[in-house]
């Protein structure tokens, strides 16, 4: 014994009271240390952690909103560290620079790059502390580790002998990491490639899941904010006197973005709101309107624009026996995420505390750093589950407001918006045009094509990036920049317009578009060539084995070359983006109203190496339903300034009576894997409005569908 066990009187007569008068006898074990070293985990990096019970956490920096990367991440450490999934939990991170992701540097959640980006790292972390585990059996049992294996949390000796990761934990903290640990060749993975059930789905379940709205804080005010009702405009004065009366109003403040409403809830806030009387400067943008916004972007297409993609001559290029010239446009766009904006603030004397379902931890503790002059370590972030992101809570209005407001109030807000608060706060998928012009030669082949690309700057508007050097916007581009077919002349260009809308990044980025566009065209292509739609792509694929094989995959899972059930019709497309492959076919019917149903989907898709192919596959079906919805209902349209949807009566989504059959069929692959929240979605358009076309002989180039054009006669 270290010391000598020397109770007091005092204590001894407490300790006995306890237990009912009974004798107590205090001592030391020889072996106390030991077990004191023990109850603390074992956590050779950021990312995990091992307890005594052999409980294994898994650290996330990401964001989960629906995608399953509070499962996806896990398995990818405990593959490596053969851990019993059993006995896996996760646990989300704070902001911190260990969970930066590799692809762009900062922690933030998007891109469909979660796997993509700690596919490696994650995988290391497992491996390093499975090695550490079997050094310190192996040290125990004072063998080599080459005669050690592991499997479900155990330490085996060719002996026979084992040793479960509860029982190294102590032992293996003192390995040093290593630096460079060994992985495991994909031909013996046991848990990736599996569908698990997600760990986040019993506590979302139960209810114990937390999301932004869940949070709740003593002496919390709940706000809601009224912006301009102009894009742009600003408050010159408003009067409160009805506001204050109304029960629960505790405050009103203006911020750079409105006027807010602070009370005891959010009913009493609304309320307030309601009776506020604000006087506005309606600004520069008090005429705006959407056909002036559509003009602007066709009129710039007519024009040269900077050139993103220039291959071949098109000047000097064989004269086309026919050519072919076809202008498409596509609407601003809302996010309409299910749960709408909230955060929740705490400014104290020198930090701030923020619970949010954010996209963006990293660049939200350096933004409110500088929004509450504080130093940007002094911000913490608490992650909340969110209810819907698509690129939406990656912007950084609701968590400043929040910010400002609980620093201005001295009380901790939750800042709530209302559905029309949220679809009318200026945060858009860009509007765009794109005109493109082709020549076929007498055998129906592509000699050269032309785009150009007619939108506003994702890269400016948003705040953290620039415009390179040659002007061209690649968010404005991809999808058309990086077109596949083998063409030998083909030139794109880039024309950046600025009506004054902000835009921001929605789910597939610019692919959301521009894919249709592409596709599109390249069905139109195939028509004047009179070839068939999946022919004519397969012919102009030779070169491009993946986009080949999804498109083969896709069209013989559909039955493509058979006839279409009674009243159907098909479309195809394919498209790369995010790093994986996606064709789709669509069978669809046009009634004589013009109205159209989508009763079938079929996916291919080649993600590279996977992860949880359940996963795939719902992250294929949310992307067809998001997808759909924006091609059949989805604009955000803008007159006298004012935008015109609020909530899901004028921005429809697509209801379950409208839902069709999908079939996902993954590719084997041994490539790196891609993304999957977002390469679901571009490929739909296309492939619905080709299945129009077969069904009508009308070609729809603007989005989202007009059933008044489709009407029989």
């Amino acid at each position: 014994m270290k010391a000598a066990f020397r109770p007091s009187r005092r204590g001894f007569l407490k300790a006995s009271a306890a237990t009912g008068g009974g004798l107590v006898i205090g001592f030391v074990l020889p072996a106390a240390g030991r077990l004191a070293e023990a109850a603390q985990p074992f956590s050779p990096s950021a990312y995990l952690r091992i307890a005594a019970s052999g409980r294994v956490t898994v650290v996330c920096g990401l964001s989960e909103m629906g995608q399953g990367v509070l499962t996806a991440i896990p398995m990818l450490v405990a593959e490596e560290l053969d851990a019993d999934w059993t006995k896996v939990r996760v646990e989300q991170a704070p902001v911190d620079k260990a969970f930066a992701n590799p692809m762009f540097g900062i922690q933030a959640t998007g891109g469909s790059a979660s796997v993509r980006g700690f596919w490696e790292p994650m995988r290391k972390a497992g491996a390093a502390a499975r090695e550490m585990l079997v050094a310190a059996a192996a040290a125990t049992w004072k063998a080599k580790p080459a005669d050690c294996r592991t499997v479900k949390g155990i330490v085996l000796h060719k002996s026979g002998r084992r040793l479960s990761y509860a029982r190294l934990v102590a032992r293996a903290s003192k390995q040093p990491v290593p630096a460079d640990p060994k992985l495991k060749d994909p031909k013996h993975f046991v848990i990736l490639g599996q569908d698990l059930k997600r760990l986040d789905t019993p506590p979302k379940v139960n209810g114990s899941a937390k999301f932004g709205l869940d949070v709740r804080l003593p002496g919390m005010l709940t706000a809601v904010l009224t912006r301009a009702p102009v894009l742009g405009g600003k408050a010159l004065s408003f009067d409160d006197s009805k506001t204050r009366a109304v029960p629960g109003v505790k405050q009103v403040l203006r911020t750079p973005h409105g006027v807010a409403v602070l009370a005891d809830g959010y009913w009493a806030a609304k309320k307030g709101r309601d009776v506020l009387e604000i006087k506005w400067d309606d600004g520069p943008h008090a005429g705006l309107s959407s056909d002036d916004i559509s003009k602007r972007l066709t009129d710039a297409t007519a024009l040269p624009g900077k050139v993103g993609r220039d291959e071949g001559n098109l000047a000097t290029a064989t004269v086309p026996a026919k050519t072919l010239e076809a202008v498409y446009e596509a609407p601003y766009l809302a996010h309409a995420c299910m749960e709408p904006m909230n955060c929740t603030a705490w400014v104290k004397p020198g930090e701030v505390e923020i619970w949010a379902g954010t996209q963006s931890q990293g660049p939200t503790q350096g933004i409110l750093g500088q929004v509450a002059s504080v130093d940007p370590g002094k911000v913490k972030v608490h992650t909340m589950y969110l209810g819907g992101g698509f690129g939406r809570r990656s912007a950084p209005d609701f968590t400043i407001d929040a910010t400002i407001l609980s620093k201005l109030s001295g009380r901790p807000v939750k800042l709530v918006y209302s559905r029309e608060d949220d679809m009318r706060a200026y945060y858009y998928r860009p509007a765009s045009v794109t005109r493109f012009s082709a020549g076929l030669d007498a055998g129906g082949k592509p000699l050269s094509l032309r785009a150009r690309v007619a939108s506003p700057s994702i890269m400016e508007g948003s705040g953290f990036m620039k415009l390179p050097p040659n002007g061209v916007d690649r968010f404005a581009l991809e999808g058309v920049q990086d077109l596949p077919y083998d063409i030998p002349n083909l030139r794109v260009e880039y024309s950046q317009q600025e009506p004054g809308v902000q835009v921001w990044f929605w789910r597939s980025v610019g692919h959301s578009q521009n894919i249709f566009f592409s596709e599109s065209f390249v069905d139109e292509l195939a028509h004047a060539a009179g070839k068939d739609p999946f022919e004519f792509r397969r012919a102009l694929l030779a070169k491009q084995p993946r986009y080949k094989g999804v498109l083969e995959l896709a069209a013989e899972k559909a039955g493509w070359g058979t006839p279409p059930p009674a009243g159907l019709q098909r479309g195809i497309a394919v498209a790369q983006s995010f790093g994986s492959y996606v064709a789709e076919v669509v069978e669809a019917s046009v009634a004589d109203d013009g109205r159209v149903k989508v009763e079938r989907v079929v996916a291919a898709v080649d993600c590279g190496m996977t992860v949880n192919p359940e996963i795939i596959r719902r992250q294929i079906e949310s992307a067809i339903v998001y997808g759909l919805s924006a091609a059949l209902y989805g604009r955000i349209t803008f007159k006298d300034g004012k935008v015109e949807q609020g909530n899901f009566d004028s921005y429809p989504v697509l209801r379950i009576n409208e839902m069709p059959r999908v079939e996902v069929h993954i590719v084997p692959s041994g490539e790196k894997p891609g993304g999957i929240g977002e390469p679901g979605l571009p490929a739909l358009a296309p492939a619905l409005t080709g299945a129009i076309f077969a069904a009508t002989g009308k070609r729809i180039r603007r989005l989202p569908i007009d059933p008044d054009m489709l009407k029989k006669a």
